[in-house]
């Protein structure tokens, strides 16, 4: 990751409690996941936790053929490991949104989930922010269907959710200044339109190569990165809409 942002200087007026719950819950999750080792409870060896984490990604995770209805994929990815059964496809697409692949991919959303989530919840209110949070993150795991119709293999992250976030961020809150990490080891103060901005940029590029490149593709989800944003950003501009119409500024809705 060439940037890391770790600070926004925008002065949260009330307690984001809708970005630290998502963050809880996201922790939570992985944490009781079977690719998790504080996950006694699933087989020890090898191959048992191996199938549980097969069986747990097929079951939970967003999978493009099913999402636009043209296979049911109740069968395992390996051939070892049993099939699944009585998946909830509809729900699979927010259940997605909480799965992480490891400590890593975790703790690189949460980051950006932390550091942007609690300026955009004190900017738009609580209940309008968990709203954005989840219908971007939709958006997000159906674009990523439509640029992958014949995947089948689970799409899980919080990515695209957060994505939103980061859009949202671009129209509401864009002259904050950030605390960015820059090729892991400098830190240096950038303005977060820039930040943001450079993150779509990035996200846009490797999703346009992944996508035209021959033996390019990746294990991860670009387009819903790319989705995801603009969602974001066309959401932030309705929440700008409905208070120009009102007449009620911004910064005074809770």
């Amino acid at each position: 990751m060439a940037a890391l942002p770790l600070n926004d200087d925008y002065p949260v007026r009330r307690a984001p409690v809708v970005a630290f719950g998502l963050i809880a819950v996201n922790v939570l999750v992985y944490l009781l996941s079977p690719q998790a080792t504080t996950a006694v409870w699933y087989p020890v060896d090898m191959v048992g936790r191996f199938c549980a984490i097969d069986d747990y990604f097929m079951r939970w995770g967003a999978i493009p053929d099913e999402m636009l209805g043209r296979t049911d994929l109740a069968a395992p990815l390996t051939p070892e490991c049993g099939g699944i059964g009585g998946k909830s496809v509809w729900f699979s697409v927010l259940s997605s949104m909480f799965l992480h692949a490891g400590p890593a991919h975790l703790l690189g959303n949460m980051v950006y989930l932390f550091v942007f989530g609690p300026v955009v919840e004190d900017r738009i209110g609580k209940f309008r922010f968990l709203v954005l949070y989840l219908v971007t993150g939709i958006v997000a795991a159906y674009g990523f269907a439509l640029a992958d119709a014949d995947g089948t293999v689970p799409m899980i992250g919080a990515s695209g959710a957060i994505s939103g976030v980061l859009g949202a961020y671009l129209v509401v809150q864009f002259r904050s200044r950030v605390t960015t990490l820059v090729f892991g080891l400098i830190p240096m103060r950038l303005p977060g339109w820039a930040v943001v901005g450079s993150y779509f940029a990035l996200q846009y590029l490797l999703y346009v190569t992944s996508s035209t490149a021959p033996g390019a593709g990746s294990n991860v989800a670009y387009a819903a990165h790319v989705y995801g944003f603009v969602a974001g950003v066309i959401a932030g501009l309705v929440v700008y809409r409905l208070r120009w119409r009102s007449g009620t500024r911004l910064s005074d809705v809770y």
